[in-house]
């Protein structure tokens, strides 16, 4: 039997289905949501299929959060680790520690001490010659204890855990410019979702600033509840975007967003949102052709647009107005990831300007 629904079931329970999938936690400790359904993440991405005859089957991964690069991975488990947590000074590491494992979820808004955590073993380790891993169990997580103690057996630490709470440096991109709106809009498909969490992702590492993200399916959940996708709908969706961004820039905070906004009128209100509260707007065109866009359809949109199933979608059936005041203009057709998010952040730091025609 296929899936039949689709369900986002926390950042917790991701979390631990990663865990489960490298062997790193036991079955019973996961709480698997009943099937047949299709489990997402925060942005809809299908992660893994639940199905009465199949159990659980894995689809893809799960949309990156900050210092993925660091979490753990397949290649990674038969190492011997110390697993580090909180409250104890680094400096009493056994000798000869070679793999640090931070326990901490990376992902969400309500995990800042977790980021510190991560943040300054990063920091620790490259003085003193360690590597580090992120194992994602977060400090509200159910059955905790039970979790830690388990990862401690499999990944070969002691019976206890250390603390890394000192302070961290990093590149200020930010500093100094008082509150920031990264808008980032395109197609959908275009790759503007992938670019505002690597730019997030760096911000958070670099500099250990808050950054809140606004983008696709997370704002629809909380934000724009009750909202369909009309095209006065989603003008509401994207105005009501501009609205908290503003807000957050007008108390000095960053804030990254991923709409389509399709509509130069709209973007323009944005602009002004942000403006008129002291923000300053960086708007970031991901100018990725349709072709590209349909092409990649990791979601099955597009698929849906031409059969007829997805009214007014843009780029099929409702038009995308091309911005003609954008800061950056971008392609991500057969480009990395790293160089984009490198030319975003240069439009962010203390020395650029904004070039507006």
């Amino acid at each position: 039997m296929s899936p039949t629904l689709q369900t986002f079931p926390g950042g917790a329970i991701l979390d631990d289905l990663e865990l489960l999938r490298l062997g790193l936690l036991r079955a019973d400790l996961v709480d698997v949501p009943a099937g047949p359904v299709t489990l997402v993440d925060a942005e809809g991405v299908p992660v893994a299929d639940v199905d009465h005859e199949d159990g659980l089957t894995w689809r893809s991964p799960r949309s990156s959060r900050p210092f993925e690069r660091w979490h753990l991975t397949d290649a990674d488990v038969e190492l011997p680790a110390v697993l580090v947590d909180d409250h104890e000074a680094l400096a009493d590491l056994p000798a000869g520690t070679r793999t640090v494992v931070v326990l901490a979820s990376t992902d969400g808004d309500d995990n800042q001490r977790d980021l510190d955590l991560v943040r300054a073993a990063r920091t620790l380790a490259q003085e003193q010659g360690y590597a580090v891993r992120v194992a994602p169990v977060g400090r509200s997580a159910d059955r905790r204890t039970d979790k830690v103690a388990h990862l401690q057996r499999v990944l070969g630490g002691p019976d206890h855990v250390r603390d890394l709470t000192s302070p961290a440096g990093g590149t200020a991109y930010l500093e100094g410019r008082g509150g920031v709106v990264v808008l980032l809009t395109g197609l959908s498909g275009s790759g503007k979702s992938t670019l505002a969490r690597a730019l997030r992702d760096r911000i958070v590492e670099d500099e250990g600033r808050t950054v809140s993200l606004l983008d696709g399916d997370v704002v629809r959940r909380h934000l724009s509840a009750g909202l369909g996708f009309s095209p006065e709908d989603r003008e509401t969706n994207v105005r009501r975007i501009g609205w908290v961004a503003a807000e957050i820039a007008r108390h000095g905070g960053t804030a990254i967003a991923s709409p389509i906004a399709p509509f130069d009128g709209t973007r323009r209100a944005v602009r002004a949102m942000v403006e008129g509260r002291g923000g300053r707007f960086v708007l970031v065109h991901v100018a990725t052709p349709l072709e590209e866009c349909e092409r990649r359809d990791r979601k099955g949109l597009y698929a849906r647009a031409r059969a007829g199933e997805i009214p007014d979608f843009t780029g099929i059936s409702s038009p995308y107005e091309t911005p003609t005041d954008a800061t950056l203009t971008l392609d991500t057709t057969g480009q990395d990831v790293a160089p984009l998010v490198e030319q975003i952040l240069a439009a962010l730091a203390p020395a650029s300007t904004t070039h507006r025609p």
